[in-house]
């Protein structure tokens, strides 16, 4: 017998409570906004500029001895990671090698001899065998350009999507899939805002594959649409988006899941270096199921569409490329 977690057939009624469903993700947005400017991302070392330390001993690292001695300095941030060589893993060595991240102090672009100093002497009396062989600083400068190379990434991702579904669909389940992924990365951020989660490169990396993940959803929902406006001519949309969504509930709920059962088993076995990326991976999975139906479609009721896909456009529509399935 084979597992379901949804049954093949349903008849939901996904626009019941359309009124309410926005409503809400509109109050969500504004309170992120409100989150961002009021309370602020808790930037990690890369968007803050700081030093990195790579050890090497003879003994096995131990990250918690590390930053239990590394706490008294009052450094601040402080970003201890093991460095693991997969050779070395395959033969049953042991890792010896970690990189450790301080933040830039107040009033200095990088750490000072003498904070390096402090760190070292600190680290040595935890595990004499240790050697420093690399310290690199990233100033202030450096840091700003990465924020603004982070958000040019995230806003040509969308404006890709934007692009990809104006030519393979219409505009109004563009900008639909478009607003859909806006709405899960602004909740994101005020999430992270709210929680004051480490906000590094680490998450922009997860923001971009949200964007991907969301669109996935919200283009097979899109798919079943046309393929159902084309062979449901007089059936009103409504009746017909929510026909689609129904019928594409059980692999949009079955990805969801398997996806998250991964996620959480990495969140609760994965260790504090990748807690941020994995946190905003489960929630990126479940805003983004939520918005291709529930924000999406919405929008796309709300702006109608062509109802005749029979018919084969000029191409200024930018459905040229509708009948190509890719």
């Amino acid at each position: 017998m084979r597992l379901k977690l949804v049954p093949s057939e349903t008849s939901l009624d996904f626009f019941k409570f359309t009124k309410g469903t926005l409503g809400i993700s509109i109050l969500a947005m504004i309170v992120s906004i409100v989150l961002f400017f009021m309370i602020g991302l808790n930037y990690g070392i890369d968007f803050r500029g700081g030093t990195t330390i790579r050890t090497d001993s003879q003994s096995t690292v131990d990250i918690t001895a590390y930053r239990a001695a590394l706490e008294p300095l009052g450094l601040g941030d402080i970003s201890i990671t093991e460095v693991i060589d997969p050779a070395e893993q395959l033969q049953g060595i042991a890792s010896s090698v970690s990189q450790i991240r301080i933040e830039t102090q107040e009033g200095a672009e990088a750490a000072t001899i003498e904070t390096i100093r402090l760190v070292k002497d600190a680290l040595i009396a935890v595990d004499p065998t240790m050697s420093f062989p690399q310290v690199d600083s990233v100033g202030p400068k450096v840091s700003g350009e990465l924020i603004q190379t982070a958000v040019i990434a995230v806003v040509l991702a969308i404006a890709a999507v934007l692009f990809y579904i104006w030519l393979r669909f219409e505009w109004q389940f563009s900008f639909g899939a478009v607003v859909a992924l806006v709405h899960d990365i602004v909740i994101t951020i005020g999430i992270f805002s709210l929680l004051q989660i480490k906000f590094d490169l680490a998450i922009i990396a997860a923001l971009l594959t949200i964007v991907g993940y969301s669109l996935n959803d919200t283009v097979v929902v899109f798919d079943r649409v046309r393929e159902n406006l084309r062979k449901y001519k007089k059936k009103p949309l409504n009746e017909v988006l929510n026909l689609s969504i129904n019928e594409t509930l059980s692999r949009t709920v079955m990805t969801s899941v398997t996806t998250l059962i991964a996620l959480i088993s990495l969140f609760v076995l994965g260790g504090d270096v990748i807690h941020g990326f994995v946190f905003a991976m489960i929630w990126g999975v479940i805003i983004g199921t939520y918005s291709s139906i529930f924000v999406a479609s919405a929008i796309l009721l709300r702006l109608g569409v062509k109802r005749d896909w029979d018919k084969i456009d000029d191409g200024r529509a930018g459905t040229q490329f509708a009948n190509i399935d890719a």
